[in-house]
């Protein structure tokens, strides 16, 4: 006896038990969907962690880990990046906030600052190089006059009698510390915004450098920030992520520029990215679901039937559930896809029985447990062969690297069984007990029969030569095409490029000195990272590297004498600088002001000089009107502001400057601990970072970076090898799985039918969709990436369901006469790939890069399913199997 007459005797056993007492078996089957709720529930979790989920023992994995727990600081780490229109105000900010997050221990363990250490606030000017420490050296003393006199009136008349004295000075005046037309422009500019309502911090540090000091006068700042994870949730940090965004609402002054907060690093890219799957798959969710309700009234023009489906489907999800959290206990962000496979994959088990029970109620007058087991009997076999030929494609995933996809693969192929097994339970005891549905025809004719399928029917058989001897030009032309495939396994790129964190974070790569794509060496001792060091920094694709060494300067003698020409040039005033005066009335300077630049506009004769003054006269013609026009204590209030907004960090700058002087000589051992064992950890390991000389951006400056560096020091890690090595690790697990999947499929499929032609068709639409869709996506310049591979198994799985079910029906409608296309096997084969597509077209519209493609190579691979199983196999089919002279009676699995 044949493998499909005994599964056809077993379900027919089978529906007589089930009809028996369906009322029973209905109820035993909520009971235990409760119980399975309730143990899923307490047993099945989420890990969010996604460092392990590719090759977790592999060389690079190791050697991450390696780094980690040598160098823990360094991960799982928010990086915030503070910025505002000053580098003073950036600073200020960035202290304040730094102290809001380390007084909150319930959500951080660890708050780190690189610029709030004393020991760099005492000899940052020895880390400058020489030639910029003596060019600083020269415009401090262009500005000590300037600094001498506004110490001694640290307030707005003393420093617009400087500006009254710089005019009328019958030569070039050395008391203002830049170009005087120049600071004027940028003192009314100041003044501009405050008087229209605005903040403004005039930047002091700027003025005085004058960029001599570039390294120092960054408007942005960084904090290094270790939250506390709950990896049981979806995501981990959003408390902490949370608690800063009110910390940095908090540390806002309303009377001064906004400062800006960015949330970066791999912590904040990664809940930016789960925060944007959440919600557009939510988004997309509900849009599928009314999809798919949609698509079965259409295909059943019943809702009973519908929501038979809908319950049948949620049922075997909950067992599904059940069987993940004793199988694997925790879902990662890749196992997760297993639900949406089987809804794509489960729900066209229920609607091939369902269109056959209804066919079967026109046929037998609607006696409805004659239909119950005549569907029983017609679509079990196909459907088990179809649950244990894709179940070996996803299983053949199990043994890959990929742990994400190996779990997928259990999870997604043992599913399959339950699922069916389910729909083959649960949907005829309903479809026993709810009311027979509406008379689907009246006058005979076969459901689903239209014009258009008729016509398709004709032309695929009528037209089979033709028809794939076109398939196999294209499929020439696909191969070709399949070799243009481009990947893009950058994590970066399938994220959503609006979200902040990635925002900030392709800003910071902009710069070399401040991209986070950087790879790490670890030296066992000082002498091995000092040749390694050395090394590295004559390569060609390395712009720099940093290592312990480098915090102790060179020619420090040559620096601290010129530090010490610094305070002598300065004098008293290299001890301290006040605080600025309140309580002044500016008036009478401004006045004087005014009358100074009346004086001198005559006498210019640059276009540019004279349009300074008046835009500066203009400007303090309206203060003095505001001044004029208010009353105490708003007059005070105002009064402040301006003060504030051009003298506010003076103090501030200058006190940090002559902390400066009090530099001494570094050697290795005055190197602060919080220091050290960020570039020595404790078991004696050097640190080596090393900064790429290209936009890392690009896969092959990427590759050139690593093999350079690699050539050097072959256990170097950090982002750029996690990147690339991941890449490697996928493409070859997807490689050996489909192999295997491939070939385990033709096996069992010669083992159950018997014959190879069989064999070859029911293969043949899955190998052409891969082709074709694999093609296509050059076209649509769709990169293959870490998110959209995943739908190769689901589309394998499709592709083997349909050929398996078009083959049988093809064994038994090879006339032109008879329409393939109006049995329950086809329309069923037609509105499961609907549903599955409806299950995924939401995605593509997701901001998520990733989730996108992955929405829009699931659909395109369907289309090409479908095109490949009703157009392509059929024209096949019709060349390579002998025609049955069995009567022309559609019958259908």
């Amino acid at each position: 006896m044949s493998l499909e007459k005994r599964l056809g005797n077993i379900a027919y056993r089978w529906g007589n038990w089930l009809l028996y007492s369906p009322a029973l078996v209905l109820i035993a089957s909520v009971i235990l969907a409760y119980l399975a709720v309730q143990y899923t529930g307490n047993h099945l979790t989420v890990n969010t962690d996604t460092a392990e989920l590719i090759a977790p023992d592999a060389p690079f994995q190791q050697n991450r880990r390696k780094f980690e727990q040598q160098f823990g600081q360094e991960v799982h780490t928010l990086l915030l990046v503070v910025e505002s229109t000053s580098p003073e105000l950036t600073k200020a900010a960035a202290q304040r906030l730094s102290r809001e997050l380390r007084a909150d221990t319930e959500h951080f363990t660890k708050v780190y600052r690189p610029d709030e250490n004393a020991f760099f606030q005492r000899n940052g000017l020895l880390y400058l190089d020489s030639d910029k420490l003596q060019d600083f050296s020269v415009t401090l003393a262009q500005a000590q006059p300037f600094i001498g006199r506004i110490s001694q009136d640290p307030s707005l008349n003393g420093f617009f009698s400087i500006f009254e004295d710089a005019l009328n000075a019958e030569t070039k005046t050395e008391e203002v510390p830049i170009d005087l037309m120049s600071l004027i422009d940028k003192v009314s500019n100041s003044l501009h915004k405050t008087l229209n309502g605005e903040t403004d911090l005039l930047s002091w540090q700027k003025l005085i450098a004058e960029n001599k000091i570039s390294e120092e006068q960054s408007d942005k700042a960084f904090i290094f920030v270790t939250p506390k994870f709950d990896y049981s949730q979806i995501l981990p940090v959003e408390p902490a992520i949370n608690i800063i965004r009110q910390a940095t609402h908090k540390i806002q002054d309303p009377n001064l520029p906004t400062v800006k907060v960015w949330i970066t690093g791999e912590v904040g890219l990664e809940h930016d990215e789960m925060a944007g799957m959440s919600e557009g798959t939510f988004t997309a969710s509900i849009f599928s679901i009314v999809l798919v309700c949609g698509i079965l009234l259409i295909a059943y023009r019943s809702w009973l039937l519908m929501l038979a489906t809908l319950f049948t489907l949620a049922l075997g999800m909950v067992f599904c559930g059940l069987f993940a959290s004793l199988a694997v206990k925790q879902l990662n962000l890749i196992s997760v896809a297993f639900a949406v496979s089987n809804i794509g994959l489960g729900v066209e088990y229920a609607i091939h029985f369902c269109l056959r029970y209804r066919d079967n109620l026109d046929q037998y007058g609607n006696n409805k447990g004659k239909a119950i087991r005549s569907a029983l009997l017609a679509t079990s076999p196909s459907l088990i062969l179809c649950a244990g030929t894709t179940s070996i494609g996803l299983y053949a995933f199990i043994p890959t690297d990929y742990q994400g996809i190996s779990e997928l693969g259990l999870l997604a192929g043992t599913s399959l069984f339950i699922c069916l097994f389910v729909t083959l339970t649960v949907l005829p005891v309903l479809l026993k007990i709810l009311p027979n549905p509406p008379v689907h025809n009246l006058h005979g004719e076969q459901p689903g029969a239209s014009r258009f399928s008729l016509v398709l029917a004709h032309f695929t058989l009528h037209y089979a030569k033709p028809i794939s001897l076109l398939t196999l030009l294209g499929a020439l032309v696909a191969v070709y095409f399949v070799f243009q495939v481009q990947t893009d396994f950058n994590p970066l790129n399938l994220r959503d490029p609006h979200t902040e964190s990635v925002v900030a974070f392709k800003d910071l790569m902009k710069e070399r000195d401040t991209s986070p794509m950087t790879l790490t060496v670890l030296a066992k001792d000082a002498a091995e990272a000092k040749a390694v060091q050395q090394k590295l920094k004559g390569l060609k694709t390395v712009d720099k590297t940093v290592s312990l060494f480098d915090f102790v300067p060179d020619d420090q003698e040559s620096k601290l004498g010129i530090i010490d020409d610094m305070v002598l040039t300065l004098g008293p005033q290299s001890q301290f600088f006040p605080q600025l005066k309140t309580g002044t009335d500016p008036l009478p300077a401004i006045k004087r002001m005014i009358a100074a630049i009346d004086n001198n506009l005559p006498k210019k004769t640059n276009p540019a000089d004279i349009k300074s003054l008046q835009t500066f006269k203009q400007e303090l013609q309206d203060v003095m009107l505001e001044l004029e026009a208010r009353l105490q204590p708003d007059r005070g209030v105002f009064i402040e502001k301006i003060q504030t907004s051009l003298l506010g960090t003076l103090p501030t700058v200058m006190n940090q400057l002559l902390i400066g002087f009090h530099a001494e000589e570094i050697v290795p051992d005055s190197i602060p601990a919080e220091i050290r064992e960020r570039w020595l950890s404790k078991d004696g390991l050097y640190r080596i970072q090393i900064f790429p000389k290209e936009d890392l951006n690009d896969l092959g400056n990427l590759q050139t970076f690593i093999t350079d560096v690699q050539a050097v020091a072959p256990d170097a890690t950090d982002l750029p090898v996690m990147y690339w090595e991941s890449m490697k690790a996928v493409i070859g697990a997807f490689q050996e799985a489909i192999i295997i999947a491939l070939v385990a499929i033709a096996l069992l499929l010669m083992f159950i039918r018997r014959s190879i032609v069989d064999t070859l068709l029911v293969m043949t639409p899955l190998v052409l969709a891969g082709l074709f869709t694999m093609a296509t996506t050059v076209f649509t310049g769709t990169p293959i990436n870490f998110a959209n591979i995943i739908a190769l198994p689901l589309l394998m799985g499709l592709g083997v369901d349909n050929g398996i079910h078009m083959v049988e029906k093809l064994h038994h409608s090879l006339s032109e006469e008879q329409n393939i296309y109006q049995s329950s096997t086809a329309r069923g084969m037609f509105y499961g790939a609907l549903t599955t597509i409806s299950s995924f077209v939401g995605l593509a519209f997701s901001p998520h890069q990733g989730i996108s493609s992955m929405g829009l190579v699931i659909t395109i691979g369907i289309f090409w399913i479908m095109t490949c199983t009703f157009v392509v196999l059929p024209a096949i089919s019709k060349l390579v199997l002998k025609k049955t002279d069995q009567p022309h009676v559609v019958t259908s699995i």
